[in-house]
């Protein structure tokens, strides 16, 4: 009969996130959270989606995503930034210039949003009407 060591016996880390397991973003301290955060949330989706195909300036950028604030925008850039989603290129110039374009992997992500960002849109007359039904349910907001 075999004894079980204790690395046999002990449980499964739960988190998803040492060196040898995947990534699981259900996991509470998992780094891939935040990363999709930064993705989903709505300044972020937008930014990207804007991105996709393009290089824009700050402010190109800021009147493209509309509604964005200049402090939203800047924090949305550095996240996107420090997540390796996108570039930030400043040139030396007078006045200084700065363009901002999607990385490879920023890319990628984007181009899967863009298709979520699609079906949403073509899917609008079915989500309006369901707002409908569901406010004549719910009169009181």
């Amino acid at each position: 009969m075999a004894t079980e060591t204790p690395a046999e016996t002990a449980e499964e880390p739960t988190s998803g996130c040492t060196d040898d397991l995947a990534y699981d973003v259900f996991a509470r301290d998992c780094p891939s959270r935040d990363a999709l955060k930064h993705v989903t949330d709505r300044w972020g989706s937008l930014t990207l989606g804007a991105l996709l195909g393009c290089t824009f300036r700050f402010n190109e950028l800021r009147r493209r995503v509309e509604g964005v604030s200049e402090k939203m925008l800047a924090q949305t850039l550095h996240a996107l930034e420090r997540d390796g989603l996108v570039h930030r290129e400043a040139q030396q110039t007078n006045p200084p210039r700065v363009d901002y374009t999607l990385t490879p992997l920023g890319h990628d992500v984007a181009h899967q949003l863009q298709l979520l960002i699609d079906l949403v849109e073509d899917r609008m007359p079915q989500v309006l009407q369901a707002r409908e039904r569901y406010d004549a349910r719910h009169p009181e907001g």
